[in-house]
């Protein structure tokens, strides 16, 4: 079977080794087996394994359902792009401003 090929970047996969080890580390704080989560959130030990090392190949879903499997840390996945402050930006820069005639007087 191919393994399939991803365009990342370098710094995008350091994002996702730290999601990863922040995932991990919130469920050690919880006192929670890898056997306990992988089950709550319907994934095999090895599929938390990777989501926890940072995996690319990881379905978003998954990370969701890991997330969910920590008691309700999905809700963080709203924080997402949340305050796109460039896009902002690039959005004022395009709003058209109406132009009126001068006033006849």
């Amino acid at each position: 079977m191919k393994k399939a090929a991803y365009n990342i970047m370098p710094a995008t996969e350091e994002v996702l080794k730290t999601m990863g080890e922040q995932i991990k580390l919130a469920r050690l704080r919880r006192n929670l087996s890898a056997t306990l989560v992988a089950e709550r959130a319907g994934i095999s030990r090895a599929s938390l394994w990777k989501v926890e090392s940072g995996n690319p190949a990881v379905a978003i879903g998954i990370y969701a359902a890991v997330l969910h499997a920590l008691n309700n840390m999905d809700k963080d996945l709203l924080l997402v792009a949340k305050d796109d402050e460039m896009g902002r930006q690039m959005q004022d820069l395009n709003l058209i401003t109406r132009k009126r005639a001068p006033r006849r007087g």
